[in-house]
């Protein structure tokens, strides 16, 4: 008889629905506080999960609730997200609020996918 063996969900393309846009922005001229678009570095589809319920409590007392996790397949070269790079998700729910990449690695099950864990900024 065949011994079962629990395999583990994968991440696949078909999971990739929602779109994204990686911006960098630049302190605005002249002696006004804030920030402007200055380039978009990079757009793609991304799976876009939010806080697990069974973490709410923990996320909660982090303040950490409103924080998003991103999985884009790996551009290579094309583009390396880091910190100082703020993501816009081209979702209703999610269009006017602004997130800054608080971490960006690759995913260890899955070498095709990084992983993105960003932060709101505005809201």
């Amino acid at each position: 008889m065949r011994q079962f063996k629990y395999k583990e969900p994968r991440k696949h393309s078909g999971e990739l629905r929602t779109a994204v846009t990686f911006y960098e922005y630049e302190d605005n001229p002249g002696p006004y506080p804030g920030e402007r678009a200055k380039s978009t570095l990079f757009e793609c589809w991304a799976a876009v999960d939010q806080v697990w319920l069974r973490d709410m409590e923990q996320a909660k007392a982090n303040g950490t609730l409103s924080d998003l996790t991103i999985t884009i397949r790996d551009p290579g070269e094309d583009y390396r997200p880091k910190n100082k790079h703020y993501v816009q998700v081209h979702e209703p729910e999610y269009e006017h609020l602004r997130y800054n990449i608080r971490t960006a690695q690759p995913n260890l099950k899955d070498r095709r996918f990084i992983d993105i864990v960003a932060e709101v900024v505005t809201g």
